[in-house]
């Protein structure tokens, strides 16, 4: 085949490509056998019509059109392949007049992947917080430990900021009840802040049997965004009791036997929290410079069809939530139009960042291994809820494997980039990451082991650690003995 590359602007590329007549012959016997299998000529079976007659009986143009029809993906695909040009769009087609006997001749105008001249991308220099855990930062962790392991009393009193109330609530615009806007026996902690505007206001301060009507605004339903009348009636008033700081304490609630033992085991956690932070900082940063040194024109097309991708997305997420786009932009108090130019921001620098990284591993001849693949298949599962078996076939079967190997290969370009960054915080020290896992995250040297048998990048610690704890916030209420 012959080819011509004719470069429209550096996103755009019109491809010719002349086909010699004879390079058909495959697709011509096959259109041929494929006709004699359609039609009924008397005296021949059926699949065995000659060539001749169906020349006579169909018609030779009709087999050319067949042929070169069948012909054409497969074509398009190798001048695809032979020219280095990756694709972002559908081709517009054009075809010239076909012949017997004559070449094929065909064009395909697209957009395809920008050519990216690299900078130097090894020793990139970036600067990121520093690591500050202090004793107010282990105290802090001590009382939210304290905060689990606590448990609720009545109290004849009236309650106060860290109170644990019992509520009705109901909210009625211009004297008549919202019927959806009805709740009772609801149980809330003062100064939470987490649910009516005014509620915590008007809370201090009342007891058992109180009632108080307040302003506030809804946040859902048909009265959203409207200011409604909203009474509150307190029917329980606790408080919650924390466990004396001591031994006991720490035997309670870890696997150490003083709480020297476990101040020292927060400490450690602590600071290994706030270096895997660090290490995330430093990994955005570096990212952020290299694309920062980096000119990329990108495709208007592929741009708008990447934002219509994140905005059916964050749709599918907000469904979940039971919102829909408009509830969303109203609590962001955002417009629609500050909401689409957000989204093709963040398009445009992911866009960005797979170009260069892409380029990166291409220069650096980067692999894909098989453990590095079934890493990320194994965390995708999890990510989805499903099992490895079902994301794996599922991944085959709509051929996502391709696009799978670019984000490892991608992951580890940019690991590469990181490691040999120079990255120091704002006290002038170096920062060291020991080990960085292969999707960019870092790793500390005890989790690297841990990585054998789950996938690459979940290196979160939990924040209680190995401390003995039931949920992200449990407390125990003594009338029910139930947390």
């Amino acid at each position: 085949m012959k080819y011509d590359v004719e470069t429209l602007n550096p996103t755009r590329v019109k491809l010719s490509v002349e086909v010699p007549f004879e390079e058909l012959q495959p697709q011509l016997d096959a259109a041929y056998k494929k006709i004699a299998s359609q039609i009924n000529i008397p005296g021949f079976r059926k699949g065995k019509v000659p060539s001749r007659i169906i020349d006579q009986r169909v018609g030779r143009e009709t087999v050319l059109f067949e042929a070169v029809n069948d012909a054409l993906p497969e074509l398009y695909i190798k001048a695809l392949d032979d020219n280095d040009i990756t694709p972002l769009s559908s081709p517009e087609m054009e075809m010239d007049d076909i012949a017997d006997g004559e070449a094929v001749v065909f064009r395909a105008e697209l957009d395809v992947a920008p050519k990216i001249e690299l900078p130097e991308f090894h020793g990139l220099e970036v600067e990121v917080d520093t690591i500050k855990v202090d004793d107010a930062t282990v105290d802090e962790q001590m009382d939210q430990l304290r905060q689990r392991f606590g448990s609720l009393t009545p109290v004849e009193r009236a309650a106060g900021d860290g109170d644990f109330v019992t509520i009705d609530l109901s909210a009625a615009k211009d004297g008549e009840p919202i019927p959806e806007a009805q709740a009772s026996g609801m149980s809330y902690r003062v100064g939470g802040g987490t649910m009516l505007e005014g509620l915590d206001e008007a809370l201090v301060g009342m007891s058992v049997g109180d009632a108080k009507t307040f302003s506030s605004t809804l946040v859902g339903g048909e009265y959203r965004d409207q200011s409604v009348d909203v009474t509150v009636t307190v029917t329980a008033v606790k408080e919650q009791e924390l466990p004396d700081l001591d031994d006991e304490f720490a035997q309670l609630a870890s696997e150490f036997d003083t709480v020297d033992e476990l101040r020292v085991d927060v400490r450690e956690r602590a600071t290994r929290m706030a270096r895997l932070e660090q290490a995330e900082e430093s990994r955005d940063a570096v990212l952020k410079k290299l694309l920062s040194l980096v000119d990329v024109p990108l495709p208007e097309s592929a741009v708008a069809n990447e934002v219509t991708n994140r905005r059916a997305h964050m749709v599918e997420q907000m469904s979940y939530a039971g919102m829909t786009e408009a509830d969303y932009l109203s609590a962001q108090e955002q417009s629609e139009e500050d909401y689409l130019a957000e989204l093709e921001t963040k398009a445009k620098e992911a866009m960005v960042a797979q170009f260069v990284l892409e380029e990166i591993a291409k220069v650096e001849d980067m692999g894909v291994e098989e453990g590095e693949l079934t890493s990320l298949l194994v965390r995708k599962a999890q990510e989805s809820g499903v099992s490895p078996e079902q994301y794996i076939k599922h991944a085959v079967d709509h051929n996502h494997v391709p696009e799978l190997m670019g984000e490892v290969r991608r992951g580890k370009a940019l690991a590469h980039v990181v490691m040999t960054a120079v990255i120091k915080d704002k006290s002038g020290q170096p920062v060291v990451l020991t080990t960085l896992m292969p999707d960019g995250t870092h790793a500390e040297p005890a989790e690297v082991e841990e990585s054998e048998h789950q996938p690459a990048g979940l290196t979160s610690t939990d924040a209680a650690g190995g401390l003995v704890v039931a949920g992200d916030y449990a407390v125990v209420d003594e009338e029910t003995n139930e947390s």
